[in-house]
């Protein structure tokens, strides 16, 4: 048993457990901006497409959603530190196992069991600040908290920029290691949280979520390689010609429902759950989530694509990609940091409207100017609207649902924006890169049907239907191993530049007319309701809060705002 501890602290509390949490926030966000970054380096280290670092980004924020609900319950039942330290020296030896990656496969098993363990830290982050900190201080944290994610965004992009550029990519995870071993050591100067055993914790609806998240995650890693609908040679099995990918979508589907089902008949009968619906409690909660999970396709994509062009089309490498992005990284920052004080100019229904209008403007913005060249000033403009954007938009929402819901839920809003924030991440990267990867390939067809130079013979060799963003040298060596002359090489070239061009302006634009229609559940969010989290964010019964708290408290005041 921990020893308990006192669960509110006097106003000169330290500030150390907010550095063990920013610090590991940036350890477990790191990862991803750096494979993004060091795209260029994977692909030809490994010898992979580009789009295989996707599937490996996906690997790990699927995983994370699978297990971020249960991770909230572990960590309250046995210890929050103990199960803290656990996960840090795990996760730890995770970027080990992706600094020493010498396949594919070896990099998404690595990538994935990362994830996993983020399921466990990320709720432990929360409970830090919860019982370290009240008041005004708490306020600042939460928005510390916020802003590691962006920090750690525009490390990667430096950190991990220069060292492709140097001495390897290999060694951006290196720091990594070295960064998770710093936090288990400081970890130990924090204040044990009592652990909770006398929590029960509902291991059948844990593991419906888990399932339901793990069949979506391959179904939608797999559209790309395996195809949206007919199988094609990659895929490892076809039911009648059609792809597992669109198969596996559907049972994660009803996975889900099933989850769903099983949570409510928990909770009509009150006994435990691994998720309480009444973080859903309303219209005003669900549409909340549905702009959290809009915004953050939409975000994750964006960044996926516009790097995924950068470095396989313009050829630039990671240093240079990495100081492309850094205006759009620290847009992100700020608007994450700063968004809070428009709180009481604005509600967040009108923030969040405002907000997706400039997330599309900014899209449109680059789909019509990117050109070849990132420093020319709209393609500027553009990135940093488009993180001004997002960054106020994902803090917002966060904030909006956590002050909605009964505060003795804290636990499960902040499990609940996990796994949207991961599932919907993970979706909008898979998505967008089948998507952009499907109009490359018919793009590519149209046009070689459109020149007589390109003989059938090269088109049936080259295999259009399964085509993926290939930079000028890689595609070059496809080339070498046909019967292209080098009048057909160079006209394959050229075609591939413009369907690259093509599919990454196609892409954008679809990005932002799904950023408009995210304004309609925007205008139902609610108000803000101020107040602090409560030391113990996992109520050992859950239903004793139901005569204490109403089940929506933003509801009440939703007449005064009508007005």
């Amino acid at each position: 048993m921990e020893a308990v501890e006192p669960t509110r602290v006097s106003a000169d509390a330290s500030w150390l457990p907010l550095i063990v949490v920013v610090l590991t926030q940036v350890q477990a966000s790191f990862a991803v901006n750096a494979l993004t970054v060091s795209m260029a380096g994977i692909t030809t280290d490994l010898n992979t497409p580009a789009t295989s670092v996707g599937t490996a980004i996906t690997a790990g924020t699927f995983a994370m959603a699978a297990f971020i609900l249960l991770g909230a319950k572990i960590g309250a039942r046995f210890g929050t530190r103990r199960v803290f330290q656990i996960a840090v020296a795990i996760h730890a030896a995770a970027m080990a196992a992706v600094a020493l990656s010498l396949s594919p496969a070896m990099l998404f098993i690595a990538q994935a069991s990362s994830g996993a363990v983020i399921a466990l830290i990320a709720p432990a982050l929360t409970v830090f600040i919860a019982t370290n900190y009240d008041g005004d201080k708490q306020a600042k944290a939460i928005g510390f908290l916020a802003a590691a994610i962006p920090l750690a965004g525009i490390m990667a992009l430096i950190l991990a920029g220069w060292f492709a550029e140097t001495i390897g990519w290999r060694w951006s995870f290196g720091l990594m290691v070295a960064l998770g071993i710093l936090n288990l050591l400081l970890s130990f100067r924090l204040k044990k949280v009592a652990p909770q055993p006398d929590l029960a914790i509902d291991w059948t609806g844990a593991i419906l979520a888990a399932l339901s998240i793990i069949l979506l995650s391959f179904g939608f890693s797999g559209l790309n390689s395996w195809g949206v609908w007919s199988a094609s040679t990659q895929a490892p099995f076809d039911v009648l010609g059609v792809s597992p990918a669109p198969l596996l979508i559907i049972l994660g589907v009803i996975g889900g429902q099933a989850f769903f089902v099983w949570i409510s008949r928990q909770q009509r009968n009150r006994q435990a759950r691994i998720f309480d619906l009444r973080v859903l409690a309303s219209g005003t909660e669900l549409a909340v989530t549905a702009c959290m999970a809009t915004m953050l396709f939409v975000g994750t994509a964006a960044n996926f694509l516009i790097p995924l062009y950068m470095q396989v089309v313009q050829g630039l490498s990671g240093i240079q990609t990495s100081f492309s992005i850094i205006p759009y990284t620290i847009s992100i920052f700020l608007a994450s940091t700063f968004v809070a004080y428009l709180y009481r100019i604005a509600a967040p229904r009108v923030l969040g409207s405002i907000g997706f209008v400039v997330v599309a403007a900014a899209l449109t913005l680059i789909a019509f100017t990117v050109r070849g060249e990132w420093g020319q000033l709209f393609i500027v403009i553009g990135l940093i609207l488009l993180g001004l954007g997002q960054g106020a938009i994902v803090a917002l929402v966060f904030n909006t649902l956590l002050s909605s819901a009964p505060k003795q839920l804290a636990g499960d809003v902040g499990a609940w924006r996990g796994l949207v924030h991961n599932l919907s991440g993970s979706v909008g990267i898979a998505v967008a890169s089948a998507f952009a990867v499907g109009i490359l390939a018919s793009t590519l067809q149209t046009a070689a049907d459109e020149h007589p130079e390109i003989s059938p013979q090269l088109i049936s060799e080259v295999n259009i239907n399964e085509a993926d963003f290939l930079t000028n040298g890689q595609l070059e060596e496809v080339l070498a191993g046909t019967s292209a002359t080098e009048a057909e090489a160079a006209a394959a070239l050229a075609l591939n530049a413009d369907a690259r061009l093509l599919a990454l302006k196609v892409s954008l634009l679809g990005l932002a007319g799904l950023a408009l229609l995210a304004i309609v559940p925007a205008t139902r969010m609610p108000g803000r309701v101020r107040g602090e989290l409560p030391a113990a964010v996992e109520p050992d019964d859950p239903d004793q809060i139901d005569d204490a708290v109403p089940l929506n408290p933003a509801a009440a005041e939703e007449p005064e705002r009508s007005r």
